[in-house]
């Protein structure tokens, strides 16, 4: 649905953005994450056609981001990372501004306009000037307005930029709501948090380079050679369980502390299971037993700290 090929933004000697090559597919949900100053907005922009290439390509849904840029407008819903809203405008009427840009026709723009506040919570604004708006109540606007054409697909620039957490938390909401659609979107921010919930794939960038992209979990397994399993018992037992698993092929470096083991795993599902059987077997009151994922940030941290170093 989005494809990247070499994209290449310099601005004099400064490489903005240093040969991005992305493949998106439709119906994902695609977080671009790395610290401000990264190439994020940069990439995002040349997306959105607002921005021309120093060299490379870009497709959104089949359609060229340097030849067709009209044909992108009509398929993306954008939302920058810093917008304005205009004074004296009621919502309703910052709504129907941009269903008239996008020329949908008048009989159809009420309902669509109606459609849209529902989806966003936002009827109860209908009529309320939006330079009166809350912070979170302006990015749910802007996150209309981004809707009301229905596009398939979304590129958001940091959309929970500057809220507060109870904000944060319905933005996250928005676009869960949004993922369920079938939308294909990518967002980007800085907080990682804001996207391990839901994004199906990431892509890391640092200074312009693109270091890491695909599913969380695919990237994980490139970065850490083995699974980390982690085991909590409810008795005193874990020693005894930290002598069955030092005892299996499968496990190494067992480590105990209190009533939790943790040890790297080199096996399969099957094996897993048949360790399992063995700790209860042997009369060990597990607690939990799983693999110990990396988060967000830590599988940011191992990302860049060759580069940043």
């Amino acid at each position: 649905m989005i494809e990247v090929t070499h994209f290449t933004k310099r601005y004099g000697d400064f490489v903005a953005v240093d040969d991005l090559t992305l493949s998106i597919g439709a119906g994902e949900v695609f977080g671009f994450i790395g610290p401000n100053g990264a190439g994020k907005s940069t990439t995002i922009r040349f997306l959105a056609t607002l921005l021309r290439p120093t060299s490379g390509e870009g497709k959104v849904a089949g359609k060229s981001v340097t030849k067709d840029p009209m044909g992108v407008r009509r398929v993306i819903g954008y939302m920058p990372d810093d917008f304005g809203v205009y004074d004296g405008m009621k919502v309703w009427e910052f709504l129907d501004f941009f269903a008239v840009a996008y020329e949908i026709p008048r009989t159809y723009r009420k309902k669509i306009i109606g459609q849209v506040l529902e989806l966003l919570d936002l009827t109860h604004k209908r009529d309320d000037y939006v330079n009166g708006l809350s912070k979170g109540m302006k990015q749910r606007l802007c996150l209309a307005k981004t809707l009301v054409h229905d596009p398939p697909v979304l590129i958001l620039d940091e959309p929970a930029s500057g809220l507060d957490p109870r904000a944060r938390l319905e933005m996250k909401a928005l676009l869960n709501e949004l993922r369920g659609m079938g939308k294909t979107i990518l967002v980007s921010s800085h907080i990682l948090s804001e996207l391990a919930d839901f994004c199906t794939s990431i892509g890391v960038i640092e200074r312009g380079k693109l270091l890491a992209a695909g599913s969380i979990a695919d990237i994980t397994r490139q970065l850490r050679q083995h699974r980390v399993l982690k085991v909590r018992v409810i008795d005193d037992s874990a020693e005894r369980a930290a002598s069955i698993l030092r005892d299996e092929e499968n496990v190494k470096t067992v480590e105990v502390f209190d009533q939790t083991l943790t040890a790297e795993f080199h096996g399969h599902e099957d094996d897993l299971a048949r360790l399992l059987g063995r700790l209860i077997s042997a009369g060990i009151g597990v607690h939990s037993f799983s693999e110990d994922d990396l988060s967000l940030e830590e599988v940011f941290m191992m990302i860049t700290k060759g580069i940043v170093n």
